[in-house]
């Protein structure tokens, strides 16, 4: 634990500070489908190139989301542990706005140390106490674990407070939303707040009716075009337009934005069961123009080809298929900084169902079905099968090529 202080303030100095936005949440088990708790986070940040990487821990093994660029592979920025501990991060930014003192942009640091020694939300605590203070952090860290905890950690320069997803006078519908702020911080600094409402609106339609899962969250939560302030939905105002007809809307404070990198989600396990079940639903790139790739640490090292980080891309191959496809088709103005604040809704839905989304679907579709048929079967045997998962990414990695062969003419 000292040596990681050494580090953290070592690499303050040596490293400048870059803001990100996200919009996550913490699921309690109590409200999910399956009965399993959840986190998301949709990944807002100027590093748009992802893979996906597996780590030997010092207590644990862990997997998680990595900037491509980063070969050292220094911070995770969603993972999960062999432990089943998981853990994800929303940058906050009312918790320290009349701080002077600095801040040091570690907290993907702090994850993958997390993820290294915390098997349940109590290390995690005690991993946070030991930090001196100010801890040069501003963050909301969702976590879950394998004995039914669930809860967000508004961590600032002074310590934490603990937002408990199970407590029912906290989160009546048993999910908690966070965005680019925190509760117990100033409200009305920060940002995100109209993504929150959006996210809100989605969950609780969805949690009041059939329960929250991994399938909805991504499709109808990641990849939603409504605005909750504008009361717009840009699909269904411009989605039954002929193909080929480009219709540009002003694209901002929606849940994807111009720089969203990957959506991804962790489900984890009952308690008392086997750790090995939890899966990260993984939609790497931009996630308008990616499909769902789910990885499990049983797998170790072996990782599905498309997620993985390849050299003479500097990038994961699924990846660059979507940025391809963002900047070719979705983002594509290119005078000034339009590309930011601009989309052509009509690349994505229309009425000869030629849109990327509608083409991407059905394959996404088809990978959670085969998917959770897959973990079904594990979780009767009550263990997961090593040689099976080698023979799904196999699967996984030609199916998603052939997909972008196929529809758009990118290779992998």
């Amino acid at each position: 634990m000292k040596l990681f202080i050494k580090i953290i303030l070592v690499f303050i100095v040596l490293n400048p500070i870059i803001s990100e936005a996200c919009t996550t949440a913490v699921v309690s088990g109590k409200y999910t489908k399956s009965g399993r708790p959840m986190i998301w986070k949709n990944r807002d940040t100027w590093a748009v190139k992802n893979s996906v990487a597996y780590f030997k821990g010092d207590k644990f093994d862990y997997m998680g989301l990595i900037n491509s660029a980063d070969t050292a592979r220094r911070n995770v920025w969603i993972g999960m542990n062999s432990a089943g501990f998981a853990i994800m991060n929303s940058a906050s930014y009312n918790l320290n706005h009349e701080s002077k003192e600095e801040l040091s942009g570690l907290e993907g640091r702090l994850m993958k140390t997390a993820l290294s020694v915390c098997g349940t939300l109590e290390d995690f605590e005690n991993l946070l106490n030991s930090m001196q203070k100010p801890s040069g952090l501003e963050a909301n860290f969702g976590v879950i674990d394998a004995f039914g905890g669930a809860a967000y950690y508004e961590f600032g320069h002074n310590g934490f407070v603990k937002i408990d997803v199970n407590d029912p006078a906290i989160a009546p519908f048993g999910y908690v939303i966070r965005a680019n702020y925190s509760n117990t911080g100033e409200i009305g600094i920060g940002s995100g707040y109209i993504r929150y409402n959006t996210s809100s609106d989605l969950f609780y339609q969805s949690a009041s009716s059939e329960g929250l899962s991994a399938q909805f969250i991504e499709q109808d939560v990641a990849e939603s075009l409504k605005h909750s302030l504008i009361k717009e939905d840009l699909k269904l105002k411009y989605g039954n337009l002929p193909e080929n007809t480009s219709q540009y809307a002003h694209f901002r404070d929606f849940i994807p934005r111009s720089g969203s990198a990957s959506s991804v989600i962790i489900e984890g396990v009952k308690k008392d069961e086997n750790p090995e079940f939890a899966t990260m639903w993984s939609n790497i790139g931009f996630p308008l123009a990616s499909v769902v790739v789910p990885v499990w640490l049983k797998g170790g090292s072996t990782i599905p080809e498309i997620v993985s980080y390849k050299t003479a891309l500097k990038d994961s191959p699924i990846c660059n298929a979507a940025l391809v496809l963002k900047k070719e088709k979705i983002m594509n103005i290119r005078w000034g900084k339009s590309d930011k604040y601009y989309i052509n809704v009509n690349a994505l839905y229309n009425s000869d169902k030629s849109g990327i989304v509608q083409k991407l679907r059905p394959y996404d579709n088809h990978i959670y079905e085969l998917t959770n048929e897959l973990i079904d079967k594990w979780r009767q045997k009550g263990r997961v099968d090593k040689k099976e998962i080698s023979e799904f990414y196999k699967w996984l990695d030609r199916f998603v090529a052939k997909a972008y062969k196929d529809e758009f003419n990118i290779e992998m």
